[in-house]
């Protein structure tokens, strides 16, 4: 049995089996992946898909492969998502093994929990976030750790929810929280920010070529009414920018869609702050698997895995990242940008 308390600024959910020579009596709380997918219809539409949608975890044979897990070891999956990869971990790491589940998204956590609760007794369950890895590590007990994963990814659930406006093919609310209880959205950017803050956000978070035509059009069109949903916003973009169907690769809404959110959830800062903490954590011969979806993602984890061998702390295990092979692209097309590096610690 579950039972929720609170301690410091983390949600903990505690099992009231849990042997305290397993592990502690308390369990602490998946980029900019290419996002291409109305609020829910009086809130059923998200309920139905939780509990309809089909979780397949990203380039699952490579991290195991190289992330390595061990019987008996501790691992942190810093993003728990829906649980893919941290349940192909706890069963490896049997019989007394334990994994440290984190996410953001306290509705996948919940997801998540239920999908691996058979193993509940060894799993660590947060709701944080994983610039927070010290904290989490120290109020859990933990003083080191044998491998920690990273998957940057948004969740088929997260983009299929029309409720948290990550995808601009449903209509929903514009909102691209990964924590629901945070009180900046992206209606908030969209609606507030000066014409040049919002040309910066697409300029430098999305790589878009067209930054300053369309945050002139958004600012044009909110003088005249809010920007309230991700339909709204779509068609500001497609009037706003060329576009030719069925020759660009991408939809002209992606990259905006991309800058938002990364803007919204600081995802960036945030992955260099856990990164930075991340070696200071991990045991000689633990390994960091880092699963990035866009290139200002891989390029952070590129150096700073570059700088940690040169410092001589760590060894980089992947030369140039491992990529999705030709049959994951084709049973999961939102692997496609997929791109894993790992790393060793060895002083």
């Amino acid at each position: 049995m579950f039972r929720e308390t609170q301690v410091g600024q983390h949600t903990i959910t505690s099992d009231s089996t849990i042997d305290p020579s397993i592990c502690t009596t308390a369990s602490l709380k998946d980029s900019a992946q290419r996002v291409e997918e109305q609020e829910g219809r009086n809130g059923l539409q998200g309920h139905v898909m939780a509990n309809t949608i089909k979780h397949i975890p990203v380039m699952l044979e490579e991290v195991m492969t190289w992330l390595n897990p061990q019987a008996n070891s501790m691992i942190v999956d810093a993003t728990l998502g829906l649980g893919g990869h941290a349940e192909a971990i706890i069963k490896k790491i049997a019989p007394q093994g334990r994994l440290v589940a984190i996410d953001r998204d306290a509705r996948s956590l919940q997801m998540a929990k239920k999908r691996l609760s058979a193993y509940a007794q060894r799993c660590h369950f947060v709701q944080g976030d994983f610039k927070e890895l010290d904290s989490i590590l120290r109020e859990l007990g933990i003083t080191g750790v044998d491998g920690i994963l990273l998957d940057l990814g948004l969740s088929s659930f997260q983009l299929e929810d029309a409720r948290r406006g990550f995808s601009f093919q449903v209509e929903g609310p514009l909102d691209m929280r990964m924590d629901e209880s945070y009180p900046l959205s992206a209606f908030d950017l969209v609606n507030s920010l000066s014409e040049g803050e919002l040309s910066s956000i697409l300029r430098n978070y999305g790589e878009e070529r067209w930054h300053n035509r369309i945050a002139r059009s958004i600012v044009r069109q909110r003088s005249e009414h809010p920007i309230e949903t991700t339909k709204d916003l779509k068609e500001i973009i497609l009037r706003a920018v060329p576009y030719r169907l069925g020759i660009d690769k991408i939809h002209p809404a992606t990259r905006t869609f991309q800058a938002l959110r990364i803007a919204v959830n600081q995802e960036l800062e945030t992955l260099r702050i856990m990164l930075d903490k991340s070696i200071d954590v991990l045991k000689p011969g633990g390994r960091i698997g880092v699963i990035a979806f866009h290139s200002l993602e891989d390029r952070i984890v590129k150096h700073q895995f570059l700088a940690w061998a040169k410092s001589g702390r760590m060894k980089v295990m992947t030369k140039k990242p491992l990529r999705p092979t030709e049959g994951e692209r084709q049973r999961n097309p939102r692997s496609r940008s997929a791109r894993l590096r790992i790393v060793e610690r060895i002083a």
